[in-house]
């Protein structure tokens, strides 16, 4: 097939036929979606996960495809119950997907841990989708090194169509050695789009059938210890020689044939006989290193340096492919490793080196050659490149009028939306407690933004649930001290039921704030057991939070609507001073799924200017992005105030806070 070069487009390089008829045949499929469609191609039997930036689109995507291939889907209430779930149709036989970001590979941590041990019977594949920058997450956490952690086979695909093909061979690779394998796409494979044709999809394999067998199914301590000499051997020289072979692993621009695996002992001399930038990369480096390398080939057509070089790719992080690396090294004196996000590829290289006595220098993050954090991107890497050849910059020498270089881009912080319940539960508090001794402990969501000026709501935010377990410190540290803590209605599902039976049966004194808005907001509004709405389609009964909050104990439960202040205000004083653990549901819908909630806006607010003082109390109050400064000034020299009608969706938030009620 004739194929050209088109440029790095959504994060990363790709390329279109020559062929207009069949690129025309070809649709742009997201980097999610053609995880989905791989996995539905490999005929995966079951699918659970949790919702979370970036994989989130992953379960989305095979949804919409239930029907046809008959595949069970769920969001399961966490990560921890998704691969357990996985795990039972596993361990039957069936092919299971379990999708997460890279933070809830800490919740699921404790069944993958033991699955590496115990092992499957069908092919298990977690994706757990790691976020550099971080752009979404707490963490900048590498699921590369969990894989060593844990002892599990790690894929890591560098584009959306390799990720496509890859998850086919994870499958494969998982029931041929009886192991849980995990996939580790970043955020730029995620959300990046690339042509590609869409697959013929058929009905799901047939489901397995689980066949008792105690001695490989209940794990043992004498079992993990028989599993563990199993494992080491699987690590340390099946899978390192089976991926040295591997087509995701691989040497380009290499200007003598690399030995096969086979005669690697009769390869090439080492000690660096050949002079050539080398380089090595994974993941969506590997595609950043080609661009760059590819634009200093066109600015610099004459340097030998550029021509020259040559890159090894790493598909297969671990077990790492030791073979072909070696002998990559052994034809190269030094070699600058880039990758996303710890040295994981620096360090088995720097080991390697050592074990086998190759006199290869590995340049990289641990030496400050590349950034130690943070997301890569072409420019970074041409930069570093350009100063280890000492090649001029063209791109900016060409620049002589500094009128050409464009200004810095203002910051422009996440806000909540305009009409988000969340501004009132928390303003409610805010005016409920003043002049007290307060923690106000947050989550992990939309209502993460309360720490924001002037809300200043959030003091504290650690990981999912811990808001309900962190007050209760504070609380026993300082028992003077008002103790809150801020959760959406999805995470108190997730994680916050059983710190609310640590805080009763430890009896702590503070006050829960659910923030009830009816879906899982922050990762596109996916339903949870709250919404009585499931992945395959059926309406369930809702699960009542005031009901578990009741049998756990919990008193006073206070529902209320965050719009109406003086009944939200009310209700956090009743609740503060009541003794014990107390509950507050704030409850009204994300204004983003209102409408489609049946819930009736009542029409934007509007600024009277004549009333309007110029005060600013409903800006430096409430934060609201649809209330800003005008360009009217009043009678006494004050800017006045004015409303977005686009963004106002008549809450009535500023109407309430306005001391002059100019706001109508």
């Amino acid at each position: 097939m004739n194929k050209k070069y088109y440029g790095q487009l959504f994060y990363f390089t790709f390329y279109i036929t020559s062929d207009i008829m069949e690129f025309m045949s070809k649709q742009m499929i997201m980097g999610n979606q053609a995880i989905a469609l791989g996995a539905l191609k490999a005929g995966v039997n079951l699918v659970a996960g949790y919702p979370g930036t970036p994989s989130s689109e992953i379960i989305e995507f095979i949804s919409k495809y239930k029907n046809q291939t008959g595949t069970y889907v769920e969001w399961s209430v966490n990560e921890k119950a998704a691969v357990e779930v996985a795990a039972g149709a596993s361990y039957a036989g069936s092919r299971t997907l379990v999708t997460m970001k890279q933070v809830g590979l800490n919740v699921a941590s404790d069944p993958v841990m033991c699955l590496s041990y115990v092992g499957v019977k069908g092919g298990m594949v977690i994706v757990s989708a790691d976020d550099p920058g971080p752009i979404s997450s707490q963490t900048e956490q590498d699921t590369r090194n969990f894989a060593q952690y844990s002892k599990i086979p790690c894929f890591d695909p560098a584009t959306p169509l390799e990720a496509y093909e890859m998850i086919q061979e994870a499958f494969e690779l998982s029931e041929k050695f009886n192991t849980p394998v995990l996939f580790r796409p970043t955020t730029r494979v995620d959300h990046a789009y690339e042509s590609m044709e869409m697959p013929e999809l058929e009905p799901c394999r047939k489901a397995g059938t689980f066949e008792k067998d105690s001695k490989r199914w209940v794990i043992f301590p004498k079992s993990s210890y028989m599993n563990h000499k199993r494992i080491f051997e699987r690590n340390e020289n099946l899978l390192p020689a089976e991926f040295s072979k591997s087509k995701w692993n691989t040497v380009e621009g290499e200007s003598l044939p690399l030995a096969s695996a086979a005669n690697a002992s009769s390869a090439t001399p080492s000690n660096g006989t050949h002079s050539r930038n080398a380089f090595a990369a994974g993941g969506i480096s590997y595609c950043y290193l080609k661009e760059a390398l590819s634009i200093l080939k066109k600015d610099n057509p004459d340097s030998k340096a550029i021509s020259n070089a040559s890159i090894l790719k790493i598909g297969t992080p671990f077990p790492f492919p030791a073979d072909l690396a070696a002998e990559y090294m052994k034809n190269n004196s030094e070699i600058t490793v880039f990758e996303e996000l710890d040295p994981v590829i620096e360090d088995a290289l720097i080991a390697l080196s050592g074990s086998r006595k190759i006199d290869c220098i590995i340049h990289g993050k641990h030496d400050k050659s590349v950034p130690e954090a943070g997301e890569l991107s072409v420019e970074i890497i041409k930069n570093i490149i350009e100063n280890k050849l000492s090649i001029k910059n063209k791109s900016e020498a060409c620049i002589t009028n500094t009128e050409l270089i464009s200004p810095e881009l203002p910051v422009r912080p996440p806000v909540l939306c305009a009409g988000c319940p969340h501004r009132g539960s928390f303003y409610a508090v805010k005016q409920a407690m003043k002049g007290k001794k307060t923690a106000y402990c947050g989550d992990i969501g939309c209502y993460t933004l309360g720490n924001a000026m002037p809300l200043d709501m959030t003091d504290t935010c650690l990981c999912m649930g811990a808001d309900i377990t962190m007050a209760q410190g504070f609380y026993h540290n300082e028992n003077d001290r008002y103790c809150f803590s801020f959760i959406g209605d999805s995470t108190f599902f997730a994680s916050g039921i059983t710190g609310v039976v640590n805080a009763v049966y430890n009896q702590a004194h503070q006050t829960v704030c659910i923030l009830d808005n009816s879906t899982t907001a922050m990762t596109g509004h996916q339903p949870h057991p709250g919404t009585g709405v499931t992945m395959m389609g059926e309406i369930v009964e809702k699960i009542s939070i005031p009901k578990i909050l009741e049998s756990i104990g919990v008193n006073p439960i206070i529902e209320v609507n965050p719009f109406n202040q003086e009944e939200a205000v009310a209700a956090v004083k009743t609740a503060s001073e009541a003794p014990g653990v107390s509950a507050i549901i704030f409850k009204s819908p994300c204004i983003s799924i209102a409408g489609k909630l049946g819930y009736k806006f009542p029409g934007t607010k509007t600024v009277e200017s004549e009333k309007c003082i110029g005060c600013h109390k409903c800006i430096t109050e409430l934060g609201c992005p649809a209330l800003s400064l005008s360009q009217k000034i009043s009678a006494k020299g004050k800017q006045l105030v004015e409303i977005d009608k686009s963004l106002c969706t008549g809450c009535g938030l500023c109407a309430g806070v306005c001391p002059v009620k100019a706001i109508l």
